[in-house]
């Protein structure tokens, strides 16, 4: 069996729980959040639903990085404690692309619980990276993700 890695992340979001649910399945939710530092999200077609997928685009064109799209391709859908999707580069159009140090086929699994009525807490689990590296490499730009995603509800 093949080891992989993983990264797991688990911000308290200053929201009641179905507000925290739209963070990761609205439209103008995930544009306020995704991307690490330095980028801003252009693109969050969000088909939320067994079998739907997602298109999401992030950009930080003075890095030399117009644009970078990527799929969430979703397994599993239970509004609004947890979803499963697969992570996947890809170009515009949603096909699949090989990027170097980037694998495919990244399984995300995101949890909400409340905690509070106005704060929820947010798990987020990627698994199946294949080397240290690649896993440390997410984990930073999934920690910047996440701070961006909890500074939106303040």
């Amino acid at each position: 069996m093949t080891e992989t890695f993983d990264v797991i992340g688990t911000p308290d979001i200053p929201a009641p729980i179905a507000e925290a649910w739209k963070s990761w399945t609205d439209h103008d939710y995930v544009l306020r959040w995704w991307g690490p530092n330095g980028f801003t999200c252009t693109v969050a077609d969000m088909d939320v639903r067994v079998g739907g997928r997602s298109l999401v685009c992030m950009s930080a064109p003075e890095w030399g990085f117009p644009a970078l799209y990527s799929t969430w391709e979703y397994t599993l859908v239970e509004a609004p404690t947890r979803l499963e999707f697969v992570h996947n580069m890809s170009d515009e159009h949603g096909n699949a692309l090989e990027v170097e140090g980037i694998p495919r086929d990244v399984r995300h699994v995101i949890t909400f619980e409340a905690v509070s009525p106005e704060v929820t807490r947010l798990t987020v689990h990627e698994s199946s990276y294949p080397t240290a590296e690649a896993r440390d490499q997410s984990s930073q730009g999934l920690e910047e993700c996440l701070d961006k995603l909890v500074a939106a509800y303040r």
